[in-house]
């Protein structure tokens, strides 16, 4: 029996503490992990700080809330010069014999809304390169002689996109109506003018800004990114565009016998001046701006396909880009009425557009589809003439397929050979373009609209928006001031 129970009372050997190699190891290549694991995490944080600094730090400064920490950089830098695209200035400072600064605008009028000011706030480029303006890269061994000699450095030059050229005609041809011009390169984005009236002189912006902002003629907006306009028969593209994506065959074998007048749910659509355009395609219907034609192709369409359609052009929100800009209007309920169907079609109704917004549209169709997004500043300069920063264009948005865009090319193409903007036939360049008539009140007046581009062998192509308030036909007013920057640029 003891020898049965031995086990029980059997002294019990110390545990092994050794740890077991293989766990050791595993512990190891843990804390090695771990390591690696922080250094990497480290070294991205160094890397993301390097190149927020180098590549981001100027966009964080040059923000509205940082403004006035940057008008401090006054205290040591005199205002830098602001050019168009071939060095013609646009706005300087000059050095009083006091030694205080009066910032100059040699174009005065020409450029009140773009260029803007520095009285009583920041407008305009005067705004968007603020910092920069107030940087200085002048040759280090300068800026070390003004340090001690207590004198400022000289700002750095903004070369903006404009040219003074395409500037000067656009501001000419508009005359003495409100509204406002506005040309871009479709396919860089690079603004080539920015006409607003009616306008005012930024040299005596500091004594006149209260009459000004108190203005009942809205002088201070900016109209050709700010103001909201019906498009009239400009708007047709986008209905174009809807129809032949919602009923392609139908498209292609449209025909319409115009009498002048169409009739449905109750409304009247009248084409300008009741005329009758007799048997016409699409592209005849087009060509023509017939509004019975479309009144009736507004019928077809799918009010939700539609509002889709036109969010995708800009309708959703607005536009951002280097001018201020206001979002646009486009209402049509799933249960439309017949004659709200017919309104929004030929541009009417409750639809409102910015000039800015149809140069897009236009500018993509040119360029096969795809928006690019509108840009001001063109490079940096210090004082010697060296360049310091370049800026380039964007993608903003694909708004059609290049096969889309190319189907409207000929559509607007049509309208300068056979329809409203003959005018606009030239052996110096090849014109595209959109006529329209917007009536803006019950007495039957309306704003004047041309919306288009041009190309030739020599020169880049250039998109263009013209509205002139309530000068009626655009045929008649709107493509005479178009031809006027065409020849400009072109010439």
């Amino acid at each position: 029996m003891t020898g049965k129970k031995q086990w029980f009372f059997r002294k019990k050997e110390p545990a092994d503490k050794t740890e077991h190699p293989r766990k050791k190891k595993d512990k190891g290549r843990e804390m090695v992990l771990v390591t690696y694991a922080f250094l990497i995490l480290f070294l991205v944080m160094i890397g993301y700080l390097v190149w927020y600094v180098a590549a981001r730090s100027d966009r964080f400064i040059n923000n509205p809330y940082n403004s006035k920490r940057i008008d401090a950089f006054a205290e040591n830098t005199v205002r830098g010069d602001i050019t168009d695209r071939n060095g013609v200035v646009l706005a300087e400072t000059k050095t009083n014999a006091d030694g205080t600064e009066t910032r100059v605008y040699p174009k005065a009028n020409r450029y009140a809304h773009v260029v803007g000011y520095t009285s009583n706030g920041k407008m305009g480029v005067e705004q968007l390169a603020n910092y920069y303006l107030l940087r200085s890269h002048a040759n280090p061994i300068l800026r070390l002689k003004n340090s001690f000699s207590e004198e400022k450095d000289p700002g750095d030059t903004c070369v903006t996109t404009l040219s003074d050229e395409v500037q000067a005609a656009a501001y000419e041809a508009l005359g003495s109506y409100r509204g406002a011009i506005i040309a871009m390169n479709p396919e860089t984005g690079e603004i080539l003018c920015c006409v607003s009236k009616p306008d005012f002189d930024p040299n005596e912006v500091e004594w006149t800004y209260e009459t000004l902002a108190s203005s009942d003629n809205g002088v201070l907006l900016n109209r050709a990114s700010q103001g909201r306009y019906p498009p009239g028969s400009t708007f047709k593209i986008v209905t174009t565009l809807e129809y032949q994506r919602e009923h392609p065959k139908d498209a292609e074998n449209f025909h319409f016998t115009c009498e002048g007048i169409f009739a449905a749910g109750g409304k009247d659509i009248h084409c300008y001046h009741n005329t009758a355009h007799g048997e016409e395609d699409l592209m005849d219907a087009f060509a023509d701006s017939c509004n019975s034609a479309y009144a009736k192709i507004g019928l077809t369409l799918d009010p939700k396909s539609f509002q889709k359609t036109a969010d995708r052009m800009f309708f959703d929100k607005a536009i951002v880009c280097d001018l201020p800009t206001e979002k646009p209007r486009f209402e049509l309920a799933e249960n439309a009425s017949e004659a709200a169907l017919m309104e929004t079609a030929i541009g009417q109704g409750k639809t409102y557009v910015t000039p800015l917004q149809m140069l897009l549209i236009a500018s993509a169709v040119e360029n096969g589809g795809v928006a690019k997004k509108p840009f001001l500043l063109k490079e940096i300069r210090n004082v010697d003439g060296k360049r310091v920063e370049t800026f380039y264009g964007k993608k903003l948005r694909r708004l059609m397929s290049k096969e889309e865009a190319e189907g409207l090319e000929s559509y607007m193409r049509r309208v300068v050979t056979d329809g409203t903007a003959k005018a606009l036939q030239s052996d110096r360049f090849t014109a595209y373009g959109k006529t329209g008539t917007a009536e803006y009140d019950d007495e039957g007046n309306s704003h004047s609209w041309f919306v288009g581009y041009a190309r030739s062998e020599d020169r880049d192509p250039i998109a263009l928006a013209v509205i002139l308030e309530g000068a009626g036909s655009g045929s008649a007013v709107a493509v005479p001031a178009a031809r006027s920057v065409l020849e400009a640029y072109f010439g």
